[in-house]
């Protein structure tokens, strides 16, 4: 997996992990990609996040990257651990410039006009909308895409079940983050997990 691209387009959903347990983790992951959902971001939330990324990696089919990275400390971390992307809430040119230079794909969270055309500068074209519902919903999203055509967007923040079908619909979006799907049992996760791959039917 080279480009952020390509992970973007491997699922409908990308479930947003915040892990409190390690120990819950493979199990997790394990029901996601049984499920079909086989790109994961594990937060950085949590004390337990980078012992989940360890043993997520460790389930064969997934797609381990890590999520709200905001320090280089943190991108060298994860990257440590194993994370094959990186998701931020944000974009800066002193944490992205590390991470472009690494070459490990890179999502970038955005919400204005000025955050895309940084991104841009920077040379990216993939982006986290983020958070997606407060900053105005689909009707903003569709108004910042239309002078960026190169740009392809991630909506996060707010998705559900119920709208994620809606957001989908709107061609430059490659997939939604959600975490929606990472709650109940083993098995009702992968259910879960089953029904928000098919949404990309």
């Amino acid at each position: 997996m080279s480009e952020i691209g390509t992970i973007m387009r491997t699922s409908a959903v990308i479930p947003v992990l915040v892990i409190e347990d390690a120990a819950t983790a493979r199990p997790m992951a394990e029901a996601l990609v049984a499920g079909g959902l086989k790109v994961l971001e594990v937060t950085m939330r949590t004390p337990a996040a980078l012992d989940a990324i360890r043993e997520m990696k460790q389930v064969p089919g997934a797609i381990v990257g890590a999520g709200t990275v905001v320090t280089n400390e943190q991108f060298v971390q994860v990257i440590d651990a194993g994370a094959e992307f990186i998701v931020s809430p944000g974009l800066t040119e002193r944490l992205a410039d590390p991470i472009i230079a690494s070459g490990v794909p890179f999502l970038p969270g955005i919400a204005t006009a000025g955050d895309i055309m940084r991104g841009l500068d920077l040379g990216l074209t993939h982006f986290k909308f983020f958070p997606a519902e407060t900053s105005g919903g689909l009707k903003a999203l569709k108004a910042l895409a239309a002078p960026f055509y190169q740009c392809h967007f991630c909506p996060t923040g707010g998705i559900t079940e119920e709208t994620a079908p809606t957001w989908l619909g709107f061609d430059r979006v490659l997939c939604v983050g959600g975490s929606w799907v990472a709650s109940g049992t083993p098995a009702e996760i992968e259910a879960k997990a089953r029904a928000a791959a098919a949404l990309r039917g």
